[in-house]
C-alpha cells in the first residue's frame, strides 16, 4: 500500500442492517490500510487488522488530541470538542478518567444489580399487559438503559423523559429525524439541565454519579468547573445509548437466528459468553472510532504511517481478522478466545463496559425466561433500520409470543 493512492469515500457502503461491508476483508487481505476519504474533513489511512487497531488504539504515539485540534476526518458535521474527556490524551485524559472511574467500580456496579433486574422485570410485566405484538425497542431497549443511567445519576422520575429525548438528538448525525440546529439545541438544554442538577447536589449531596463528580470538584480540586459539566452532560449522553442499540441488535440477531436461540434456551448459563461473542460480531458502528494522529513516523502491518497522518481504526473489522479469530464470519457461542474491540482498547476503552455487560445479559436473560417462544410479528426483510445515526440498529422491533 502506498499513503499517495486516490482515497476511497467512506464508509465503503450504506448499512445493510448488520452486516459487515466486504470491502474490510479485502483490504485486510491486501495490506491492511486503505487511504479513505470521509463526508468530513481530510483524507485519513483505514487500519482493518486486529493488531494495527490495537497499536492505533493504544500506543501513545497516536494521538486523540492532535485529532479533535486539526481538521480531523469524520463522519458528521459535528463532533466531541477538545474539552471531551473522549478528546484527550494523557495525562489530562488520565485524570478526569480516574474522577469518573469512581462511579464505575465492580463494587458500585454490583450494588445496581437488584435494580437492574426490577427495571427490567417491570419493562417486560408492561410489555407483557400491553399485548402482542410489542415494539421492543421503544418499550424495553430504549428505556432500559435509560432507566438505569439515570438512576446512576440520581435524575427526577418526572424529568427522564425529556433528558432521553435530548440525548437521544444529540448523538443523531442529522437529517432523519432532526437538524443541526435541532442537535445544538438539544445539548444547549441538556447542559443547562445538567448544571441546575449539579448545583442541587452542592445543596443535597446524594449516593449517585453527580455526587462524586462534584466532590472531586469542590473537595478534590481536581476539576474545573467547565470539565465538571463537560464529564456530567458526555457520561449521560453514552452512558445509555449504545446498551440500548445494542439490546435491540443482540434480540434481532437471536430472533434471525433460530440455532443460536435455541441454544440459549436451553441453556442459560451460556449468555454471557453469547454476549461476548455478539459484541465481537455485531459491527455497531456505521463508520469507524475516532482517528489518532501519528505523531511520529509508525510502522503498521501494512505500510508506514507518517508523522500527521491520520488514522481511523476500524475496530469491527479488527473483530473479524481471519489471524485472531477462527472463522470469524461465524457466530460461535462456544468461541474460547475472544479478544474482541467491543468496548474499544487503551487508555479510552469504555468505563461502563462491564455495567453494560450486566445490563445485556440480565436484560437477554429476562427476555428469553419471560417470553419462550418469543418471535418476530414481522418477516425480518421488514424490519426498519435507523438511517441517519451514528450506530446501527433496528429503527423498530415488532415481536410477539
Amino acid at each position: 500500500m502506498t499513503t499517495e493512492q486516490q482515497p476511497r469515500p467512506y464508509p465503503f457502503s450504506e448499512p445493510d442492517r448488520l452486516e459487515l461491508d466486504a470491502a474490510y476483508a479485502q483490504i485486510r487481505a491486501e495490506g491492511g490500510l486503505a487511504r479513505v476519504q470521509c463526508p468530513y474533513g481530510t483524507p485519513a489511512l483505514l487500519a482493518t487488522r486486529y493488531e494495527d487497531v490495537k497499536l492505533v488504539l493504544g500506543d501513545p504515539r497516536f494521538s486523540r488530541a492532535r485529532a479533535v485540534a486539526g481538521d480531523q476526518p469524520a463522519h458528521t458535521p459535528i463532533g466531541p470538542g477538545p474539552d471531551a474527556m473522549v478528546s484527550m490524551d494523557p495525562p489530562d485524559h488520565t485524570r478526569l478518567r480516574r474522577v469518573v472511574a469512581k462511579a464505575f467500580t465492580m463494587r458500585r456496579i454490583e450494588q445496581l444489580r437488584p435494580r437492574v433486574q426490577q427495571i427490567i422485570e417491570d419493562l417486560l410485566d408492561a410489555m407483557q399487559a400491553q399485548g402482542r405484538p410489542v415494539d421492543l425497542v421503544a418499550e424495553f431497549a430504549r428505556p432500559q438503559p435509560a432507566l438505569v443511567i439515570f438512576e446512576l445519576f440520581g435524575v427526577p422520575a418526572q424529568d427522564r423523559k425529556q433528558l432521553q429525548e435530548w440525548a437521544e438528538t444529540t448523538l443523531t448525525a442529522t437529517g432523519d429525524r432532526y437538524t443541526l440546529q435541532d442537535v445544538f439545541q438539544a445539548l444547549d438544554s441538556l447542559r443547562a439541565y445538567m448544571a441546575d442538577l449539579l448545583q442541587e447536589r452542592r445543596r443535597k449531596p446524594a449516593d449517585d454519579l453527580l455526587s462524586v463528580l462534584v466532590a472531586a470538584r469542590d473537595e478534590e480540586d481536581r476539576l474545573s468547573e467547565k470539565e465538571l459539566l463537560d464529564l456530567a452532560t458526555g457520561v449521560l449522553i453514552t452512558g445509555y445509548e449504545t446498551t440500548a442499540d445494542q439490546i435491540s441488535n443482540f434480540a434481532y440477531l437471536l430472533l434471525t437466528r433460530p440455532d443460536h436461540l435455541r441454544q440459549l434456551r436451553a441453556d442459560p448459563e451460556l449468555i454471557p459468553q453469547a454476549v461476548e461473542e455478539m459484541l465481537r460480531f455485531v459491527p455497531l458502528l456505521r463508520g469507524t472510532s475516532f482517528p489518532r494522529i501519528a505523531t511520529e513516523d509508525v510502522l503498521l502491518s501494512g505500510g508506514l504511517v507518517r508523522a500527521g497522518e491520520a488514522v481511523l481504526p476500524a475496530m469491527m473489522s479488527a473483530n473479524r481478522d481471519e489471524a485472531i479469530f477462527t472463522d470469524p464470519d461465524e457466530l460461535d457461542f462456544h468461541r474460547e478466545h475472544n479478544p474482541h474491540f467491543g468496548f474499544g482498547h487503551g487508555v479510552h476503552r469504555c468505563l461502563g463496559a462491564q455495567l453494560a455487560k450486566m445490563e445485556l445479559q440480565i436484560a437477554l436473560g429476562a427476555l428469553l425466561r419471560r417470553f419462550p417462544h418469543l418471535r418476530l410479528a414481522v418477516p425480518a426483510e421488514e424490519v426498519p433500520w435507523r438511517v441517519v445515526t451514528l450506530q446501527r440498529a433496528p429503527r423498530e422491533l415488532l415481536i410477539t409470543w
